[in-house]
């Protein structure tokens, strides 16, 4: 088991989207998730995906004409007000908040010194994820960086993380620890990456099926932007919606599941 809702842990994902009713239609059909919107006029259509009766993650409408269709991760603080003055102290910047939502908790998202954005959930009635690291919800959160010395400085200042890199293929992979736990990773941005592509964060939803659920993704009117590929951890895809949003799948192998 990894390590979530606590301190500096992975605690929330949501997805912003131009059409919230496709994307409901879409990750139910290929997870399984059922959309729940929150029944106030003020959540201005947020919601919860659940996965049976538990919360897996969230979504809601692009709220600006240039924000991008994306998945956002979250990770848990004592003081989203702290953090973001640790943020900015670090290079960092501010993107929205920090905020209360309702009686929910307090959030903020800010970019980090290479512009991958993340938020931050300071929670209160809402705790975060009810469910994760099982099939068909959240099981890791993955950093792209072009400057990945940087990201390790300033993660584990703001956050605590320790990262151990290790040599993979002609680069390094770097997995992110929390208590001893791992619950993510950072990969280097190669000449792979097209030049337009920002650094970014990656969430990854764990899967029974790895080609079935690509395939299923196909079906959906989503994207396969790099098709079932085995890793050291087991078979992963990297998908992207109708709409935009990008997002990995992951089957683990018996070691790592």
């Amino acid at each position: 088991m990894k390590i979530y809702n606590r301190p500096s842990a992975p605690a929330w994902a949501d997805l912003s989207t131009t059409d919230v009713a496709a994307a409901k239609a879409f990750y139910g059909g290929l997870f399984g998730w059922q959309g729940a919107d929150v029944p106030m006029e003020e959540a201005g259509g947020y919601g919860m995906f659940l996965l049976g009766d538990e919360y897996v993650g969230g979504y809601g409408p692009c709220m600006a004409p240039e924000q991008p269709v994306a998945w956002l991760a979250y990770y848990q603080v004592d003081s989203a007000d702290a953090t973001a003055a640790a943020v900015t102290g670090n290079g960092g910047s501010i993107v929205a908040g920090p905020m209360d939502v309702f009686d929910s908790g307090r959030l903020a998202v800010f970019a980090d010194p290479e512009g991958a954005v993340f938020g931050v959930w300071q929670p209160k009635e809402h705790k975060g994820f009810g469910v994760a690291d099982k099939p068909y919800s959240m099981c890791w959160f993955e950093l792209l960086t072009r400057n990945a010395d940087q990201a390790k400085t300033f993660y584990s200042t703001v956050f605590g993380w320790s990262g151990d890199s290790e040599p993979y293929g002609n680069s390094q992979y770097t997995e992110w620890e929390l208590e001893g736990k791992s619950f993510g990773g950072m990969m280097p941005m190669n000449e792979d990456f097209p030049p337009e592509v920002p650094p970014h964060w990656m969430v990854y939803v764990e899967v029974e099926d790895c080609d079935a659920t690509a395939t299923k993704a196909r079906e959906l009117g989503g994207e396969v932007h790099v098709p079932p590929t085995t890793i050291p951890p087991g078979r992963f895809a990297l998908l992207r919606d109708p709409q935009g949003g990008v997002f990995s799948i992951i089957a683990l192998d018996e070691a790592h599941r």
